[in-house]
């Protein structure tokens, strides 16, 4: 039966509604990003941080990202960056990382496969990300164009940003959708959080972005190896 892990979840049947998470989760983003992060920082004089560390960082919005970076170059607490070099930074950051986002992003193993085979199947799939909009819907239009989401919220969409559950249930709402009769796909606690907050079921791919630690620690409803799993 297809999506046999999934109806599992659902007594048997698939959910109204899949929202998918971005980063970590369909796509491979950490090239592009940390490219973006590293010439920031050399701009301001800073060794660069390098993909393993960008990869520990990402997942809680552009924001947050390059103040980590900042702190860890000046090896200060991220606390202690200060508010004008953080706006100046991530100016830089967004507007570089805006223009080459796409260049060394890639799909998650099974993640086309899987949106198709849903969406052929009758679910609704939607995609909230903490990754600006604009870079988004780049990403989506050069990887996933044949997708159909019926929503894409980014970080500053206006709805919040993971793990609130508020872009979860805006999506919910304009879909009309129950959140009984949805499912969160993602990789990090971020999403788990969200998911539990919006009394959603959420699955999580293992070896995703989740700031170096193992996200069955966060206790989703099932932990896949890969998108495939869930075929």
């Amino acid at each position: 039966m297809a999506h046999r892990l999934i109806r599992r979840l659902f007594d048997g049947s698939l959910p109204a509604l899949a929202i998918f998470d971005l980063d970590g989760t369909l796509v491979d983003s950490v090239p592009d990003a940390a490219r973006a992060v590293d010439a920031t920082l050399a701009e301001r004089g800073y060794a660069r941080a390098g993909s393993e560390r960008v990869r520990r960082w990402v997942g809680r919005g552009a924001r947050n990202l390059v103040r980590e970076a900042l702190a860890h170059a000046a090896a200060i607490p991220p606390g202690q960056v200060a508010d004008a070099l953080l706006e100046d930074a991530l100016g830089s950051y967004l507007a570089r990382y805006l223009e080459d986002c796409t260049g060394a992003t890639t799909l998650m193993p099974g993640a086309a496969a899987l949106l198709g085979s849903l969406r052929t199947s009758g679910v609704a799939l939607a995609c909230v990300t903490n990754k600006p909009i604009a870079i988004t819907r780049r990403v989506l239009a050069a990887l996933l164009p044949e997708a159909g989401f019926v929503a894409v919220l980014g970080g500053d969409s206006g709805a919040g940003t993971k793990p609130a559950p508020d872009p979860l249930l805006a999506v919910l709402a304009g879909a009309g959708v129950q959140p009984s009769a949805a499912l969160m796909i993602g990789d990090s606690r971020h999403d788990v959080h969200a998911a539990r907050a919006a009394a959603m079921r959420v699955i999580c791919v293992a070896g995703g972005y989740n700031h170096g630690e193992d996200i069955r620690l966060e206790a989703p409803d099932l932990v896949v190896e890969g998108l495939g799993e869930l075929l």
